[in-house]
């Protein structure tokens, strides 16, 4: 999420550069998991609520509820409004900046309901797509007016919602939807998201226990949730279970320079004594063999951090044989062919992965009886 604006600015690729990923790469499908499309986050650093809102569409699509486009400025706006508030109680020590993870999205919605975008599509100022340079700005000079002057008055609540108003939109009381009315809870409610207990977080560190639920100590974890710690053999096994009984997963990792290409359409993990050269994808190199200890040492010396989210949606293979997991991403319909998707490699996902969001029923049965889920 901090470094999501360089990356975008290095987006545009070139065709024959796609092209040459796809000569070294052929990859074949083991499971391929319908979900709706590729969104466009923009400017902003809500990568969290595109990949988690991705993630709760193709739930309602598995569970035959139909095919949903959902807000996610809606659920930016009940996410920005929150963390104000715990900055404030922080004394201007909490974490304002756009990012966050999974469960603030479904937080968000637990507790403020949901819209469609067609309803609710949260540009309201003079740009074709999402911006939220100068929102950002405004927003941070009115949450630190309101810690300087320790009072929340209701004049400060107003400037805040209207503030929210100019930028994004107002928020409907009500609005209708495919002939009938609802509110933004009562919406939620339809969908089977009123109640999001059964959406669970997990991580792999080795300096918290296994099997309980752990601080996850990253600045985008800003209200401080705990997640479920597993070792990384599980952590794999409810990936790989989830999606071959047809679950996504909501993951959060770093795009580690040098192992990641959305423009080429793929992201390895090779040897250190490749990394230099195994990107510019003229030869393919083999992945590293991750364990635990490297991912742990990796994280303590902040080379694996989180400043992204995506949507895992298939698992792929290899003309060798080597297991990929189908991506989408938040950046538009660019990179070839791919139209906003790529394939992470199992090591890949091994090592730069910070925490993933799965339904409780996608985790294995020894493991869940583990966790005491």
């Amino acid at each position: 999420m901090k470094r999501i604006f360089l990356f975008l600015l290095t987006l545009a690729v070139s065709t024959a550069a796609f092209a040459q990923t796809q000569t070294l790469y052929k990859f074949t499908p083991v499971r391929d998991i319908p979900v709706t499309s590729v969104k466009n986050q923009a400017s902003t650093g809500t990568c969290w609520c595109f990949a988690t809102v991705s993630f709760l569409e193709a739930e309602l699509i598995r569970q035959g509820k139909g095919e949903y486009d959902l807000s996610e400025m809606f659920v930016v706006r009940g996410n920005y409004r929150d963390r104000i508030f715990d900055n404030y109680l922080r004394q201007g020590r909490g974490n304002i900046n756009p990012g966050s993870i999974a469960h603030m999205a479904t937080k968000a919605i637990g507790k403020y309901g949901i819209v469609p975008e067609s309803v609710y599509d949260g540009i309201s100022y003079d740009s074709p797509t999402h911006n939220h340079g100068e929102l950002s700005t405004y927003l941070k000079a009115i949450a630190g007016a309101s810690v300087e002057l320790k009072n929340l008055s209701p004049e400060y609540n107003e400037l805040i919602e209207s503030l929210f108003d100019i930028y994004l939109g107002e928020v409907p009381e009500t609005f209708t939807y495919e002939g009938a009315a609802y509110t933004p809870k009562s919406f939620a409610e339809k969908l089977g998201f009123d109640d999001m207990s059964d959406y669970i977080e997990l991580t792999s560190f080795s300096h918290h226990p296994f099997y309980q639920k752990v601080p996850l100590e990253i600045p985008d974890n800003w209200d401080h949730e705990t997640l479920y710690n597993v070792p990384l053999e599980d952590f794999m096994d409810i990936i790989d279970n989830a999606l071959m009984n047809g679950f996504t997963v909501a993951w959060d990792g770093d795009l580690k320079k040098g192992e990641f290409n959305h423009g080429r359409g793929i992201a390895i993990c090779p040897e250190p004594k490749d990394f230099n050269e195994a990107i510019k994808l003229e030869k393919a190199y083999p992945d590293r063999t991750v364990t635990q200890e490297m991912r742990q040492n990796d994280f303590e010396r902040f080379q694996t951090v989180d400043d992204h989210l995506m949507h895992l949606t298939g698992l792929f293979k290899d003309q060798k044989g080597n297991f990929f997991y189908k991506t989408k991403n938040s950046w538009g319909e660019g990179n070839g062919d791919l139209k906003g998707y790529l394939f992470m490699s199992r090591a890949y996902v091994q090592m730069r992965a910070i925490s993933i969001m799965v339904h409780k029923d996608a985790i294995p049965a020894p493991i869940r009886e583990k966790l005491g889920i």
